[in-house]
């Protein structure tokens, strides 16, 4: 089946340049996470810039640790669980002028539960000095589809992992104006897999070979189909890492006594995901039921957005606060998604020389807004009562795709504060839910724009092939975290 050994190659190099460049579509607010801090989520971060509550100022706004006295600490961790199911979906394989349907089952529930932990430190200097030190994990996603998934040849696992250590310095000058800066020094790695479809290949040299023994089209085109269908599927498999850098700063005002005003600022940057990418289960051309596995080392640009945050507090009464923010984050500058050689004539791709860019895949993200609203009621002395809600919306626009589909949401929360005040220990509980605006539904192809002696577009588009993903998912999500701190 396997005599076209150019053919073959050219398959497998573009089905591969597909999978590691597919877009790392997610929930809203693109891969950022909100769940850092038990005590800001029970307002659902709002006013998280203007109220340094405690030790998890150091990420909200590091000017805040100015209103901290002496050493103050903050752990604790979120679950985050994100239902994803698609409920109706169907995939086309890479046929070109024959219509050839993918097997498979709508791949279940993609998203596992995620645990996020964290940890804050400040210091009182002097009375003009604070610095702090944090670690959280302000970035990630995860989606793993079931190995029958129809949409096996657009996505299977996507994996990102970051964790952020956060050094911060606050200055103050003693009339209610504060000043932080502060670095996230980011540790990230990713993971994509998928299916390698090579229908193109197989099913017309299985229906020449049918066709040369004599059969009729209609069974040489029945004997094709079985042969796509019963073949075993190439797997791609892309992972690197990297380490960068972004800066913060943040001003805080404090008006009067019970309003003040933050504001935190923090810049972006671009990770270089290094690693390799792999693909197993190649059929060697000429050697039917033998394969191979292919490897080149590559790296994959991954653009961190640029952030600003407001907030404002206000003390209504003794025992009631009101909370309000908005964050804006510059998604945009996630424009495409690059695969880069970082070798010579590489097995999966044969780049022509290191640094020449494989794959390009528009992603064409937006600029988004979260809106945050909260409240706390004192109930007690030792007793706080917390709610919010935010507006958040997904960068992802026009190129959704089977790597977790997107939405607008509303978040939900509740959360509750118990404090010691003769010890100084306090611990935060809060729960949330998130409300998708939309059921996402969406027809996914492999989009290319590529050097055109790399990349066979179809005439007159931008569409690799005429494969497709169509599906509609549903999405729910809920979340979980605790937290404790210590005044000393």
């Amino acid at each position: 089946m396997h005599k076209n050994t150019n053919a073959l190659v050219k398959a497998i190099r573009l089905a591969t340049l597909a999978v590691i460049a597919a877009p790392a579509s997610v929930l809203a607010g693109g891969f950022s996470l909100n769940e850092q801090s038990a005590s800001q989520m029970g307002v659902a971060n709002a006013g998280a810039a203007a109220n340094p509550e405690n030790a998890t100022t150091v990420l909200f706004n590091p000017a805040g640790m100015s209103q901290l006295s002496g050493t103050n600490i903050s752990f604790g961790a979120a679950v985050l669980d994100i239902d994803a199911e698609a409920k109706r979906a169907e995939a086309r394989r890479n046929v070109p002028g024959v219509e050839v349907m993918a097997d498979g089952e709508l791949g279940g529930d993609i998203a596992d539960p995620a645990v996020l932990p964290n940890f804050y430190m400040t210091h009182e200097v002097n009375d003009s000095i604070d610095v702090g030190f944090g670690i959280h994990a302000p970035y990630g996603l995860a989606a793993d589809y079931e190995d029958d998934f129809v949409g096996r040849f657009f996505a299977d696992k996507t994996e990102l992992t970051a964790i952020a250590f956060t050094p911060s310095l606050s200055v103050n000058n003693g009339k209610g104006l504060s000043m932080g800066i502060g670095l996230n020094v980011i540790y990230a790695e990713g993971r994509l897999t998928r299916s390698q479809d090579l229908a193109g290949q197989v099913y017309p040299q299985a229906l020449q070979a049918a066709l040369g023994q004599g059969l009729p089209m209609a069974q040489a085109d029945q004997f094709a189909r079985q042969t796509v269908a019963g073949m075993d599927d190439p797997y791609a498999d892309i992972e690197g890492d990297d380490i960068g850098v972004t800066f913060r700063v943040g001003f805080l005002y404090e008006l009067d006594d019970r309003t003040q005003f933050g504001l935190s600022a923090q810049t972006g940057t671009e990770l270089e995901l290094k690693g390799d990418a792999e693909i197993s289960g190649v059929p060697v051309p000429g050697q039917p039921g033998v394969t191979t596995t292919l490897s080149e080392k590559v790296e994959v640009p991954l653009a961190i957005p640029e952030a600003i945050t407001v907030g404002a507090r206000h003390r209504l009464t003794d025992d009631i606060t009101l909370l309000a923010g908005a964050t804006y984050a510059r998604w945009s500058r996630f424009e495409e998604l690059d695969i880069v050689s970082r070798e010579s004539g590489g097995a999966v791709t044969n780049a022509p020389q290191e640094g020449a860019i494989l794959s390009h895949i528009t992603e064409e993200w937006k600029n988004t807004w979260q809106f945050n609203v909260g409240g706390i009621w004192q109930a007690t002395p030792e007793w706080a009562l917390k709610a919010g809600y935010a507006w958040d919306e997904s960068p992802v626009d026009d190129y959704l795709t089977a790597r977790i589909p997107s939405s607008d949401r509303h978040w939900l929360t509740l959360g509750a504060q118990w404090k010691d005040v003769q010890s100084g220990w306090t611990v935060d509980v809060a729960v949330g839910t998130l409300l998708f605006t939309d059921d996402p539904s969406f027809t996914e192809r492999n989009y290319q724009h590529a050097n055109p002696d790399q990349v066979a577009n179809l005439p007159g588009t931008n569409i690799e092939d005429p494969s497709y993903y169509k599906a509609k998912y549903e999405l729910s999500a809920w979340s979980a975290a605790f937290e404790v701190s210590k005044a000393f």
